[in-house]
């Protein structure tokens, strides 16, 4: 049941994000940052993409995705139909896992070590949730900021 939630939640706000990088009226302006911020839309776009492959794909559903960690902060000028192209694929990634888990995966070890401890799945799984909205909310207040 937890899995469903989360399935549409993770959804509805990585389609959110999707029309986020729709609503920036100039292109470049994702990759621009402004003050003390560090890191760029399209940065963090790249970040969520790279995330959630990793932790769902890479490690729950064994995609083969291979994490360029260091990239996702430092690439610069990915058109923004790349971005919304990733974007949409996670969607797809994210959602098929957590509506293939069952309560008891949900419950089990998650295979890697987070934060320097073990955790469940399904702990991993909403503090990603809650990394993606903390990053959806930057991403809209940064580009309310630059445009």
């Amino acid at each position: 049941m937890l899995n469903t939630i989360l399935s549409n939640l993770y959804e509805k706000d990585l389609r959110v994000l999707i029309e986020e990088v729709k609503q920036f009226k100039v292109e470049d302006n994702l990759w621009q940052t402004t003050g003390s911020v560090k890191n760029s839309a399209g940065n963090l776009a790249l970040h969520i993409i790279g995330g959630l492959n990793h932790f769902f794909g890479a490690t729950l559903a064994n995609t083969g995705y291979i994490r360029t960690r260091d990239q996702e902060f430092s690439k610069k000028g990915v058109k923004r139909e790349d971005l919304i192209t990733g974007l949409e694929e996670v969607i797809g990634i994210v959602t098929n896992t957590l509506n293939n888990l069952t309560q008891k995966e949900l419950e089990a070890e998650y295979p890697l070590i987070f934060d320097g401890e073990k955790k469940t799945t399904m702990f991993i799984v909403v503090r990603m949730y809650a990394h993606l909205s903390y990053h959806l909310g930057q991403i809209n207040y940064l580009r309310r900021i630059l445009e």
